[in-house]
């Protein structure tokens, strides 16, 4: 890196700062200061990630493709326009690994941690800052979930990056290896996506330590912290929270669902597990039946998979991971209040409950604005790409699956992303924002005020089906 680039990174980053210290002392509320703040760390990283010194070949990889993948690395989605092991130096790896590990954690936990460390005391708004961030119900015992989240991130990392150190030393030297599965332990845990090899995880399809260690991580991220605390404290099913029971249970369910149908489904398909013996098929299903739920790796092409199994790859996507974890998606537990209310009402039913415990209807009300919310900027974005990137309606899959994939944050790809024009890689970082930060979120943050009617009209009725 010359003299030049330093002054004009340095320079550009200061200024970003600055701006980020002038909005953090303007009176907003917290989901408009985790937009804001979002916006700001992936901008320093399109900056780093644009300089020659990033790229493997010493040339600058261009504003917008550096924009994209800051975008998915900060808001953990994996999905990549340039390869990363070939195309980016090793500090431009790292720098990647960094902003994956910040958006997982999130910088308010983060921030957290640095305060603690400089003996700086948390105030009211931080809090409600932090509870937003970690979509906690209560603004108590924050600080303290910050802490758990921190030490069990680096925990299950650490763990991870012995396990595989051991497995990849024999093949890369202990260096490399310990290189390579501290990269991946961090993008796993995330369910950022991101790999060193251009194929993701194929070539350890059927390999019981990459496959086990990198699912765990997924999954142990995607719970969420929130659950895996409440696992911690209680460790007991009838102490658990109502939350932790929904999430639990309903994750449960869904990944055996998808282990179970994708095993049945792609044992008939050549092109995917017709060269597999019966051992590797079964951690094939298991790893893409896992997968979609916001991880990103794969272990077999997405794009030579069935068409009914990239259906309901779209489906386990949309659906996502838990509040509060690094995943994505409408989220499992917006999901199961959903289901519980629909079966409710065809029970005819009054109260909606789970677990002996009643369910409000502000809940499911909020339930239903995140799934119709996302379902139209789903539906929107494989518009606006088929549009952009001129697909024939033969492809139309390809583009919804596209679309579900950077909204939900997951990171899987049938092969378009590599092909996006300009104008598709900046719907598709667009997406990947609105993801992370979620449609609700976001619609609150762009909200001025909240307008309380004042009028109480009469109730009439509309037919509904």
């Amino acid at each position: 890196m010359n003299g030049n680039d330093r002054r004009t990174l340095h320079s550009s980053v200061f200024r970003v700062l600055v701006a980020i210290v002038n909005l953090l002392k303007n009176k907003m509320s917290p989901p408009q200061l985790i937009m804001i703040i979002f916006f700001c760390l992936i901008w320093i990283g399109a900056l780093f990630l644009s300089l020659p010194y990033s790229s493997s070949n010493g040339e600058s990889i261009g504003l917008l493709n550096a924009l994209f993948t800051a975008t998915s690395a900060i808001c953990v989605n994996g999905l990549v326009v340039v390869d990363t092991g070939s195309v980016f130096s090793t500090f431009g790896q790292v720098v990647i690994m960094i902003m994956i590990q910040v958006g997982g954690l999130g910088f308010m936990t983060l921030g957290v941690m640095v305060a603690i460390l400089l003996g700086k005391k948390i105030g009211l708004k931080q809090r409600l800052v932090i509870q937003q961030a970690t979509h906690s119900t209560s603004a108590q015992g924050l600080v303290k979930l910050s802490i758990y989240m921190v030490l069990i991130a680096f925990a299950f990392e650490m763990l991870a990056i012995l396990l595989l150190t051991v497995r990849w030393h024999s093949e890369m030297g202990w260096g490399q290896a310990a290189y390579y599965a501290l990269f991946h332990s961090v993008s796993a845990f995330n369910n950022a996506g991101f790999a060193l090899w251009s194929d993701s995880l194929s070539s350890f399809v059927g390999d019981p330590i990459v496959n086990m260690t990198i699912v765990a991580l997924f999954i142990i991220g995607g719970l969420g912290y929130i659950v895996v605390v409440d696992l911690f404290r209680k460790r007991s099913w009838r102490k658990l929270s109502l939350h932790s029971k929904v999430v639990l249970l309903g994750s449960g369910i869904l990944y055996v669902a998808g282990f179970l149908l994708l095993f049945l489904l792609e044992s008939w398909n050549p092109a995917t597990f017709g060269d597999l013996n019966i051992g590797e098929r079964l951690w094939a299903a298991l790893f893409q039946g896992s997968t979609p739920r916001s991880s990103g790796f794969n272990t077999i092409d997405i794009g030579s998979m069935l068409t009914t199994s990239q259906f309901l790859l779209i489906i386990l996507m949309f659906i996502g991971a838990a509040s509060g974890g690094t995943g994505g998606g409408i989220k499992i537990n917006t999901f199961v209040v959903l289901v519980l209310a629909t079966i409710n009402t065809f029970r005819g039913g009054s109260q909606i409950h789970a677990f002996k415990r009643k369910i409000g209807v502000d809940t499911v009300m909020r339930a239903l604005a995140v799934v119709m919310s996302s379902l139209a900027v789903v539906l929107l974005v494989a518009l606006l790409l088929t549009l952009s990137e001129g697909m024939l309606e033969d492809h139309f899959l390809e583009v919804l699956f596209e679309a579900t994939s950077a909204f939900s944050t997951t990171g899987l790809s049938m092969g378009l992303t590599s092909e996006l024009s300009p104008l598709g890689k900046i719907i598709v970082t667009v997406t990947m924002f609105v993801g992370r930060l979620g449609p609700l979120t976001l619609a609150f943050a762009l909200a001025q005020k909240k307008h309380t009617s004042k009028i109480g009209y009469a109730e009439d009725h509309v037919l509904i089906g």
